[in-house]
């Protein structure tokens, strides 16, 4: 048996393998409940407070105790730094021979045969994308992997890539042509070999619900399973568990449709016709909404002009177009592959149109090119408990933001895990001495026309004493624009010099690069900055938080919960909309403190966290900082770090 306390002590294993090593009393005390519920197989969801160092507190145990395990992060980024820094290190430190592999989802991997379809078809939406098709060409035959992260001359976010990755419904799987090159393929392979397999939250979720042949294969070898940034997990899993369907997806099997009809059926010029009637339908039906950017509940989308007689001819169109498909799919595996597209997406749309309350909701998404189906189940708790009982191994559930005043009940009922074990350790760095919670007086209530005024004014003082080095989070998209105009005019008019930088203005990792760099700028942002975001030192000393971030209850999933529950003589907001804005704010505030050295002020501007009674619940739930209402005590905090 190994010996954890040895591996975490001073001069242990861990202070002699990385120079900033401290030891915590948290980090050794997770790792050994951690190590615990691996070996007795059991379900334990664990906070573990900002600096406690849980990403070592969970790959120590699990690295020891052998046995394949699977570790799923919140984004491709945290996969990313487990994967190529932070297993490879401790590892290393550990001496332990496990191989390591990481798992994406097909999108992030370059398919040879769209790829050579690509360079056929020569259709692309800008000029840049045929430059970068010729970069993605040359790193194809040079790359060992296909994953598209490791080519960074292409923007991630480039439209090229569409049209050289593959998706679930368009790949051809054993019938590609060039499956054996199949970059996907070989992630898998690798995956099935190796000892830790590093996943993301949707991966894991499509996987194991679509019965891919990827995660849910790995899933019966493995002994242990960890979800780091578990918080995300129930939104991750009500998208999975639910069905949807875009008209992005119907348009894409149109062209694809009418792509390989002229290449394996020329003769048959009903194809082209019908892919070309499917093509209107759907732009048709996106068009029914002449907004974007906006969730409907079922009676908001039924009650817009022409959907209803929209939805039933773009049904018409693909049935028709299946229709066709079926006459030729025996004359290439890519129209069989369409064939058995159209027949899925036919079956969605009508369980979609036809469906009664089934425990699931109904809504629309309309984005700004397309508009998608959803159904979405009330409670995945159920669904997901199958998946667990499924499958007799530990799991392990942890993150920085699970709990609401040490209480795990709300996230044990969203997740179905009543049963599981918890535990809480709480952040070992100084808040008393580090930072201050500032409470302005004389707000506003948050939905009073005149609020983001002001919250800028209430700022202002506080953006000066502290030098810039701010981030402001707001709950909306167009508070942030707002705050952002309002900003730029006074600090125009007062001549105050700090940058100020807006989310959208480059990729979330450029404006932190930009933000560290320039050492005093303000970044006004909404919901991408609230979590997974790590600015050390003092380039971030002061982060003003708008609106206490409960959810909108029109939100048309949040409604049908809210509705479900207070049917139930249940009360929603305290059970289900209280302890979720509570987890959204640890989160914002989490990007305070950093590490031992970072000291700053935490400025929540909504007075209600003072006013009402669930305040107090809320603010005994964020980290022990002092407290204060005045200015002045804000000014002098920055005054004492100046010194």
């Amino acid at each position: 048996m190994f010996d954890l306390d040895s591996i975490f002590a001073e001069g242990g294993v861990l202070a002699r393998s990385f120079k900033d090593y401290r030891v915590r009393s948290q980090q050794l005390e997770m790792a050994r409940t951690i190590s615990d519920a691996i070996e007795k197989h059991e379900i334990l969801v664990a906070e573990a407070g900002t600096g406690t160092g849980k990403t070592y507190a969970y790959l120590a145990p699990a690295l020891l105790a052998g046995g394949k395990v699977i570790i799923s992060t919140g984004t491709k980024t945290l996969q990313d730094q487990l994967f190529f820094r932070d297993i490879p290190a401790m590892r290393e430190a550990l001496k332990v021979p496990v191989t390591i592999a990481m798992l994406k989802g097909r999108a992030n991997y370059v398919c040879h045969f769209h790829l050579e379809r690509a360079k056929n078809e020569g259709r692309f939406m800008t000029r840049d994308d045929s430059v970068y098709l010729s970069k993605i060409e040359k790193f194809a035959k040079l790359s060992d992997s296909g994953d598209k992260s490791a080519l960074s001359e292409v923007p991630e976010n480039a439209g090229i890539w569409s049209y050289v990755t593959s998706t679930r419904e368009n790949c051809l799987g054993q019938d590609c042509p060039q499956h054996k090159e199949c970059f996907v393929m070989e992630a898998r392979k690798r995956a099935q070999g190796a000892d830790v397999v590093v996943v993301n939250h949707h991966l894991f979720f499509a996987d194991v619900m679509l019965r891919d042949e990827g995660v849910a294969e790995l899933l019966p070898a493995s002994n242990t399973v960890i979800f780091d940034e578990a918080h995300q997990l129930p939104e991750t899993a009500s998208l999975f568990f639910g069905e949807n369907l875009s008209t992005s997806q119907l348009l894409e099997l149109a062209h694809d449709a009418h792509a390989e009809g002229m290449v394996s059926a020329k003769d048959f010029a009903q194809l082209p016709e019908g892919a070309a009637a499917l093509e209107k339908a759907a732009r048709d039906l996106r068009l029914v909404f002449p907004q974007d950017s906006v969730r409907l509940p079922l009676a908001g989308a039924q009650a817009a002009h022409g959907f209803a007689d929209s939805l039933v001819e773009t049904k018409t169109r693909l049935d028709a177009l299946n229709k066709l498909l079926e006459s030729q799919a025996e004359r290439s595996p890519g129209l069989e592959n369409c064939w058995q597209r159209g027949t899925q997406f036919a079956a969605q749309l009508k369980r979609w149109m036809d469906e009664e309350n089934n425990g699931s909701v109904r809504w629309v998404e309309v984005f700004n090119r397309a508009m998608q189906l959803n159904a979405t189940p009330l409670s995945i708790a159920e669904i997901f408990r199958k998946q667990i009982d499924d499958h007799t191994r530990a799991w392990i559930f942890t993150s920085a933001t699970l709990a609401v005043k040490k209480d795990f009940s709300h996230y044990q009922s969203q997740m179905g895990l009543l049963d599981a074990a918890t535990a809480f350790w709480d952040s070992p760095f100084d808040y008393e001495n580090q930072a201050v919670l500032y409470s302005p007086q004389g707000m506003p209530e948050p939905n009073s026309r005149g609020y983001t005024e002001a919250v800028v004014a209430a700022a202002l003082p506080v953006i000066r004493a502290s030098g810039g080095r701010a981030f402001l989070l707001c709950t909306s998209l167009r508070a942030m624009r707002e705050a952002h105009e309002l900003l730029k005019e006074a600090f125009d008019k007062e001549g105050l010099e700090f940058p100020l930088l807006l989310q959208g203005e480059g990729t979330r990792t450029e404006l932190l690069e930009r933000f560290r760099r320039l050492g005093n700028a303000v970044l006004v942002a909404s919901q991408s900055f609230w979590e997974g975001v790590d600015v050390r030192g003092a380039a971030l000393s002061l982060v003003i938080i708008d609106k206490l971030p409960f959810s909108p209850p029109d939100d048309p999933v949040l409604a049908a919960r809210i509705e479900k529950i207070n049917q139930e003589g249940r009360n929603a907001f305290m059970e289900y909309q209280l302890p979720h804005a509570v987890i959204t704010l640890k989160q914002g505030a989490g990007r305070l403190i950093r590490d031992e050295t970072d000291r700053g002020v935490l400025m929540i501007c909504d007075p209600r966290l003072l006013t009402k009674q669930y305040g107090k619940r809320i603010w005994q739930s964020l980290p022990p900082m002092k407290r204060t209402r005045e200015v002045v005590d804000v000014e002098k905090f920055f005054e004492q770090r100046a010194v």
